[in-house]
């Protein structure tokens, strides 16, 4: 039968599980998106063109209270569902509670592992093998509450990085797991089950200070490193002159290296390479000061970086 549902989220991955459930018959009682910005929103987009109601807020609590005109709000929709695809705002209990089959929140990894805002860079920093997505109930914890869905076998390749493994691998997987996990709710033939804390793990942010190249690592934890930050925030080391670069679409070459790492060593086709502890790391593209990113013998170039010159 079909479900009046309430959707959170936003991006191309929340409107594409929009049309998946209006697809498969089910009325969208109400479209939640962050505030308009700079750039568009792909599901505030596909709401409006399709006539939904449409709510834009980039909160839905004040010093830790329910904004009670909200919650009023949500009230009147009638959901008998939350999905939570693409979500990053914090939902007060008042709503994540309210609907009589509860709430569907997405996570990109095999949950308990890698619980957190950040899960595809960690799980690429810190060196997993294998991933996949997880749909499951919301509760007072971060990412811990009852496991609806879980699909695995996704390899993380030495190749891949933050946006690779979402956008070629999670995502399609993850609409797949969306719909499955609603289809189950919506039939009665769902059996959420609770996480262990075996394997648990929980990443805060990648922000800038995790994102800074130390030298004094290995070769292979740097190439991780600018892959899971690749390409948002972006690894970078600083010029002897503070200025910083940031780097991007990492090739490792293993082996000894002469030089002391973070040294520019010249060329590999277009792409910088740089020694460091057990090996070269060759970058396709950089972003030096406050300049765009670039191609990398543009943004060299243009800044004057040159072989022989050591990042730090």
């Amino acid at each position: 039968m079909a479900r009046k549902i309430a959707l959170f989220g936003q991006a191309a991955f929340a409107k594409d599980v929009l049309v998946r459930l209006l697809e498969a018959g089910h009325e969208v009682v109400g479209v939640y998106a962050p505030p308009a910005g700079p750039r568009p929103d792909p599901l505030a987009e596909e709401a409006e063109k399709r006539g939904l109601r449409l709510f834009r807020y980039g909160a839905f609590r004040r010093k830790g209270q329910a904004i009670a005109e909200r919650v009023e709000e949500y009230r009147t929709l009638g959901a008998e569902l939350n999905v939570m695809p693409y979500t990053t705002v914090i939902l007060p209990p008042e709503i994540v509670d309210a609907p009589p089959l509860g709430s569907l929140c997405f996570h990109p990894s095999l949950l308990p592992a890698y619980r957190g805002g950040a899960a595809i860079p960690w799980q690429i920093i810190l060196g997993a093998r294998e991933t996949g997505v997880t749909v499951f109930q919301p509760d007072a914890g971060v990412d811990t509450g009852p496991i609806v869905v879980q699909k695995g076998g996704v390899p993380i390749s030495d190749q891949d990085t933050a946006a690779t493994l979402y956008f070629q691998k999670l995502y399609p997987l993850g609409i797949e797991a969306m719909i499955e996990a609603v289809d189950l709710v919506d039939r009665g033939l769902a059996r959420p089950r609770p996480q262990g804390e075996e394997g648990a793990s929980f990443q805060g942010l990648v922000t800038d200070e995790v994102a800074r190249v130390d030298w004094a690592r290995e070769a292979e934890e740097l190439d991780r490193l600018v892959r899971g930050c690749d390409p948002s925030p972006g690894a970078w080391a600083s010029r002897a002159s503070g200025e910083p670069v940031r780097l991007f679409d990492v090739r490792l070459e293993r082996g000894d290296v002469a030089e002391a790492p973070g040294t520019v060593l010249g060329w590999d086709g277009d792409r910088l390479v740089v020694a460091a502890r057990g090996g070269r790391l060759a970058f396709g593209r950089l972003r030096i000061g406050e300049g765009p990113k670039q191609p990398a013998r543009e943004a060299a170039g243009a800044a004057g970086l040159e072989a022989g010159e050591r990042l730090r």
